[in-house]
């Protein structure tokens, strides 16, 4: 009845140390004037932030993309200007992740590689053994995966291997570790994973807005704003202590990253389908449910096109449950139909279709989710049996309208706390949200080229949907030296993204 479509949607479409009262000065710019750190001291820098700091890309963390985090352009910038070594807890390699006793764990798998079709694994495993330990400190204390309260939190690098690899110790926090340094400038870029968890996993957490006690908080959950709040609050106090400077970052919308948008929510062709025959099939199981739905409730799932794209069948569970009043009317239905298991039958069904309805603007089919549209629904009947057809997407499928509206207030919340603080402490302010947007809405255009945020093809964005491309990090870094520039008086040029990839190969 329906085509498997997997990847279909997806391809039809980079030394002198100077104080506080010191500007430092190299006579050798491009344009004939003298570079200056302006007001600033970048001698020390330290970098704090989740994996965006740590240059994680295409689903994993490698060398080569460490060596292009933004830190480490901004580093190399800042070295010309009186900036002082700046060093990084590199992996041992190029595939990402890490082993336990050579063998890949798979929650730290590989990184991804575009075979021409879509992105699949590179052969492993890692040689990161995940219980080697580093000796630092380092001055990139970027962890992919670490929420806003996480860096306040002792004993995090036992929770974290990223940190833990590295950590001065067991019950040491990644802010007591960072303020030991004494940086003279530092960069903070938080809490994109205190939204980005629960959306990325298809809205399956919880929305912890009222608890301020993070300690009983899920994997996937929303923090509250408060706590997010007194963490943020509480990294800038600690790091600005020695009266250093720095440039923070808000957040932008998760649901502008690729790994929402590139998917449509109507990706089903009548061709897909399986044709006129195959839109017939399916319109008479909707026939069906539209009917066990009632006249009230029946718009939730509309008859399919023969002639043009139509939307995947997903469950929403903010949907009011209507399976109750639908097994009385598919049992009829059934026994009609001379089932012996009628009251059986409908009942399954009822379970099944209570909370569908078909995806609409502002739900997010997520990127993965590519693979399962169309596919068989183990242990379910024939003729309700493929995903997003004649069977809803789940919960971990789809990010809904409901579950986006939840993670925009939430983070409209983080920014004004970010916005604050930066303006209470005279920080440099990087808006990527308002990057975000114009990434999305045509581009942003730079150094001959314009980057956007399509998936494989718009330059910015790695396999995984979520994480910088190489050119990516070199946009962000030249985004966040403006407004150093702006707010200390520097003039960096910022570099060349020209000179940055758009993908890695396989074979690095």
């Amino acid at each position: 009845m329906i085509k498997n479509i997997k990847w279909l949607l997806l391809v039809s479409l980079t030394f002198v140390a100077c104080n506080n009262d010191e500007v430092a000065v190299n006579p050798d710019s491009s344009d004939g004037q003298p570079l200056t750190a302006g007001s600033a001291n970048f001698s020390k820098y330290v970098a704090l932030g989740d994996s965006f700091a740590a240059g994680y890309s295409d689903g994993a963390l490698f060398k080569k993309g460490q060596e292009g985090a933004y830190p480490n352009v901004l580093a190399q910038e800042f070295a010309l200007v009186g900036g002082g070594a700046f060093s990084t807890p590199f992996m041992a390699d190029n595939i990402g992740g890490f082993s336990s006793g050579g063998i890949q764990i798979p929650q730290f798998g590989p990184r991804l590689y575009f075979n021409g079709v879509g992105p699949v694994p590179v052969s492993g495993p890692s040689t990161t053994e995940v219980t080697a330990h580093l000796t630092g400190p380092f001055n990139n204390m970027g962890l992919p995966g670490a929420k806003s309260f996480h860096l306040v939190t002792p004993g995090y690098g036992s929770l974290n291997p990223y940190f833990g690899r590295f950590a001065s110790s067991a019950t040491t926090t990644v802010l007591a570790d960072a303020a030991s340094q004494s940086a003279t400038f530092f960069s903070l870029w938080i809490g994109g994973n205190d939204v980005l968890t629960y959306a990325t996993s298809g809205g399956v957490g919880i929305n912890q807005t009222g608890n301020a006690n993070p300690a009983t908080y899920g994997n996937y959950d929303i923090t509250d704003p408060n706590v997010f709040a007194g963490a943020f609050s509480a990294l800038v106090t600690g790091l600005t202590a020695n009266n250093a400077k720095g440039v923070v970052a808000n957040l932008p919308y998760i649901n502008t990253l690729p790994y929402f948008t590139t998917v449509p929510t109507s990706p089903l062709s009548p061709a897909a389908l399986g044709g006129a025959l195959g839109v017939a099939q399916v319109n008479g199981l909707y026939s069906l449910l539209r009917m066990a739905l009632g006249a009230a409730d029946a718009d939730r799932i509309k008859l399919l096109s023969a002639t043009s794209a139509n939307p995947v069948l997903i469950k929403d569970e903010s949907l009011a449950d209507k399976s109750a009043q639908m097994i009385p009317v598919l049992t009829g239905y059934f026994t009609q139909q001379g089932d012996p298991m009628a009251a059986i039958n409908a009942t399954a069904f009822a379970l099944i279709f209570g909370q569908a309805r078909q995806a609409a603007p502002g739900d997010y089919v997520l990127l993965p989710t590519s693979s399962v549209i169309g596919t068989t629904v183990a242990g379910a009947p024939s003729t309700i049996n493929k995903f997003g057809v004649s069977y809803p997407l789940q919960d971990g499928h789809v990010l809904t309208a409901n579950e986006t509206m939840q993670v925009k207030v939430a983070t409209d919340a983080y920014n004004v706390t970010i916005k604050s603080v930066a303006d209470s402490k005279g920080l440099a302010f990087v808006d990527t949200k308002v990057i975000m947007e114009k990434l999305v809405n045509g581009g942003i255009a730079s150094n001959g080229y314009t980057v956007t945020n399509a998936f494989v093809t718009g330059g910015a964005f790695s396999l995984d949907g979520v994480h910088p491309s190489p050119r990516g990090y070199a946009l962000i870094a030249n985004k966040f030296i403006e407004a150093i520039n702006m707010t200390y008086g520097s003039n960096l040029k910022g570099v060349d993204i020209s000179n940055y990839r758009i993908l890695f190969p396989r074979s690095l």
